[in-house]
């Protein structure tokens, strides 16, 4: 499989620049974390990361 641009860099950068929140919260309530992750260009992890954040807020 081929790693896309965006997931390149936000792994080589360990931030997640360029990711719209109001796009994750749109996608959080139907997709699952995969398909969460190929919408944003972002690995796994950093979707669990998102959902930690967004259900402490």
């Amino acid at each position: 499989m081929r790693i896309q641009e965006k997931q390149w860099n936000s792994l080589n950068n360990k931030e997640m620049s360029g990711v719209s929140f109001h796009r994750f919260m749109e996608l959080e309530g139907h997709a699952n974390h995969m398909e969460i992750a190929e919408e944003l260009g972002i690995s796994l992890g950093e979707v669990r990361m998102l959902k930690k954040k967004v259900n402490r807020t």
